[in-house]
C-alpha cells in the first residue's frame, strides 16, 4: 500500500513537471495575443474619471473571467472529439488578427473622419455617463472574447499531443494568467498618471524627489499607451504570420531560410492586406446593393 502511495506521488509530480514546463512552452506562444490585449484593454479602460476607472476595469475583467469560463470547455470538448478544428479556428484567429493589424496600420496612415468620443462631453447627465459607460464595457468584453479564443486556441495547439488532463491543467493556467496578469497590469497603468498626481502633491513647494517622479509618471502615461498600441499592432501581425507559417506548408517553403520573425512580420502583413482588401470590397458592394442610386 505504501509503495502504491508513493507511486501515485511520483505520478503527481511528473504531471507537475509536464504542466510547468508546457506551461511555460505555452505561456510564450500567447505572449504576442497577450501584448495586444494588454494594449486594447489599457486603452478600452482609460478616458474615465479617476473613480470610475477601477470599477470599470473591474467590469471588464469579470467579463474576462466569464469568457473563458465559456471558450475553456469547448476548447477542450474540440481538443478531445474534433481536434481539426483547432486548426481550423486557429487559422480563422489568424486571419482576423492579421486584418485587424493591418487594419491599425491603414488608419495610421490614411486619413479618416473620428466621431467625438461623448464620455468627454460635458453637457450630457449621469444617465447617459452610465450608459456610454455600458456600451464600452460590452465593447471591450466582446473584444476580450475574441483575443481569448485565439489564447486559448494557441495555448491548447501547443499541448494537443499530450493528455488531455495535461492539456486541461495548462491551458486553464495560461487562461488565468492572461486575465490576472494583463488586467493586473492594465490597473497599474490606468492609474499611472494619478499616483503621478498624489506624488506632485506629496513634494509640495519647489523641486523635490517626489515631485519629479510624479512629474514623470503624468507624462509618461499617455507615451506607454502610444506605445502599447504599436507593440500591440506588431505583437498581431507577428503571431498571426508564425500561426499561417507553420500551418499552411507553402508558405514555411517560400519563407524558408530568412530570419523568422521576418518571415512572420511580412507574412502577417500579406494576409492582414489581403483580408483588409477583401473586408472593403465587400463592404463596398453591400453598399451599393442597399443604395444603387449611388454608384450613378
Amino acid at each position: 500500500m505504501a509503495s502504491g502511495f508513493f507511486a501515485l506521488l511520483d505520478d503527481i509530480a511528473t504531471l507537475m513537471d509536464d504542466v510547468v514546463a508546457m506551461s511555460q512552452i505555452a505561456t510564450k506562444k500567447t505572449a504576442g495575443i497577450l501584448g495586444d490585449d494588454l494594449a486594447v484593454n489599457a486603452e478600452k479602460a482609460s478616458g474615465f474619471v479617476a473613480s470610475r476607472e477601477i470599477p470599470v476595469l473591474w467590469a471588464i475583467t469579470k467579463g474576462s473571467f466569464l469568457n473563458k469560463l465559456i471558450i475553456l470547455p469547448l476548447a477542450f470538448i474540440m481538443s478531445a472529439f474534433a481536434p481539426w478544428l483547432v486548426t481550423l479556428i486557429l487559422l480563422g484567429g489568424a486571419v482576423y488578427l492579421a486584418y485587424e493589424g493591418a487594419e491599425k496600420i491603414y488608419e495610421y496612415f490614411v486619413p479618416h473622419d473620428h466621431q467625438e468620443d461623448e464620455s468627454l462631453a460635458t453637457d450630457i447627465t449621469e444617465e447617459e455617463i452610465l450608459s456610454i459607460e455600458k456600451e464600452k464595457i460590452k465593447s471591450a468584453i466582446v473584444t476580450d472574447f475574441i483575443l481569448s479564443v485565439e489564447i486559448v486556441i494557441i495555448a491548447l495547439s501547443t499541448v494537443q499531443s499530450q493528455p488531455i488532463l495535461t492539456q486541461i491543467i495548462v491551458v486553464t493556467i495560461v487562461a488565468i494568467i492572461a486575465t490576472v496578469g494583463v488586467y493586473g497590469i492594465v490597473a497599474l497603468i490606468v492609474r499611472m498618471d494619478d499616483m503621478g498626481y498624489k506624488l506632485i502633491k506629496m513634494g509640495g513647494e519647489g523641486k523635490s524627489f517626489s515631485k519629479s517622479i510624479g512629474n514623470f509618471l503624468v507624462q509618461a502615461l499617455p507615451k506607454v499607451l502610444r506605445s502599447l498600441a504599436v507593440i500591440g499592432t506588431i505583437a498581431l501581425l507577428l503571431v498571426a504570420g508564425g500561426i499561417v507559417i507553420h500551418k499552411i506548408e507553402l508558405f514555411e517553403h517560400v519563407f524558408h531560410g530568412i530570419p523568422s520573425i521576418l518571415g512572420e512580420l511580412l507574412v502577417g502583413l500579406i494576409t492582414g492586406i489581403a483580408a483588409l482588401i477583401l473586408v472593403k470590397l465587400v463592404k463596398k458592394l453591400l453598399s451599393l446593393i442597399k443604395n444603387p442610386s449611388v454608384q450613378a
